[in-house]
């Protein structure tokens, strides 16, 4: 792809800022969007509670990826924190793809970060793009969440929903808690560990966003996940290999209810998720099995 202008929301998040750095790296002007008046020529500002963007602030842009959205697992699902978690993704969309459907010249693209969630818990079957949403709190934010984006479809606007599963990293998100865990010698499996859990290291999920923004004929769900999802059981034997620690540890079902209160059930719940459409797209993954991603982020 040619140097050119790109906008990220959720630019300081954990895969924002990674995709930030490896955009300008090569050479790409990239304008982040900031909660806040804008203090330097690369920040526009958005308020998504207000359903607010400086639209000016977007003019020839040539893509935008949206990643901003609540934290799932920040904290305890409050049935306050589940609003925040929905209002934060649908209503950030809404106000981005109104926003780039409103200019003379929109950009090409939108790459609109979504999750694995879904599909909802799909057992021990493995599921594609074709599948249809599952049951849940998180499948039916995801619904909404994709349907957000709407208004840039019907503007012309290549939209691509990257549906993410659990990025390996130790710098945040879901393993940069089980990092420290593991390295201290009191990990172990969640539950019974027979739950899938679909993983992807940071960095093929960077070049994937970046493939989605390259790649003219992708539109419509992606499903960002590494080709073999594995178990928790496998994953927590996969950490004690690499940072070679041991890993008996187990954390009961009942504990991760008390503490995690709802959003333990999607901890104990499974995803086999595969990666279809990117796959057949021409995508190489750099880290494609569970030890070297967990090699490649420790």
């Amino acid at each position: 792809m040619q140097p050119s202008r790109i906008a990220v929301t959720g630019a300081s998040g954990l895969i924002g800022s990674a995709l930030v750095r490896s955009l300008r790296a090569d050479g790409h002007q990239v304008s982040r969007l900031v909660r806040r008046p804008a203090r330097t020529a690369d920040e526009v500002e958005w308020d998504p509670a207000r359903l607010y963007v400086d639209a000016a602030g977007l003019v020839g842009v040539e893509a935008v990826v949206h990643l901003a959205g609540a934290g799932v697992g920040e904290r305890r699902w409050s049935e306050a924190y589940k609003k925040e978690i929905r209002d934060s993704r649908v209503l950030g969309t809404t106000a981005i793809s109104q926003a780039l459907a409103s200019l003379a010249d929109p950009p090409k693209v939108l790459v609109c970060g979504t999750a694995l969630g879904y599909y909802g818990d799909t057992g021990s079957r493995a599921v594609d793009e074709s599948a249809p949403a599952g049951e849940g709190f998180l499948p039916s934010v995801c619904v909404e969440w994709e349907a957000a984006a709407a208004p840039a479809e019907e503007a012309g606007i290549r939209v691509a929903y990257a549906r993410t599963g659990l990025v390996v990293a130790r710098e945040g998100g879901a393993w940069g808690r089980l990092f420290p865990i593991f390295r201290a010698g009191v990990g172990g499996r969640m539950g019974d560990g027979r739950q899938y859990w679909s993983f992807i290291s940071l960095h093929d999920e960077v070049a994937a966003l970046r493939h989605l923004i390259d790649t003219d004929t992708l539109s419509g769900p992606v499903n960002l996940t590494a080709p073999d999802p594995v178990t928790n059981r496998e994953v927590t034997a996969a950490m004690g290999r690499v940072l070679r620690r041991p890993t008996v540890c187990a954390v009961p079902a009942p504990a991760l209810r008390l503490v995690l209160g709802d959003f333990a059930q999607d901890v104990l719940g499974s995803q086999r998720v595969v990666p279809g459409r990117l796959l057949e797209s021409g995508f190489r993954f750099a880290f494609p099995t569970i030890d070297e991603s967990i090699r490649a982020a420790a």
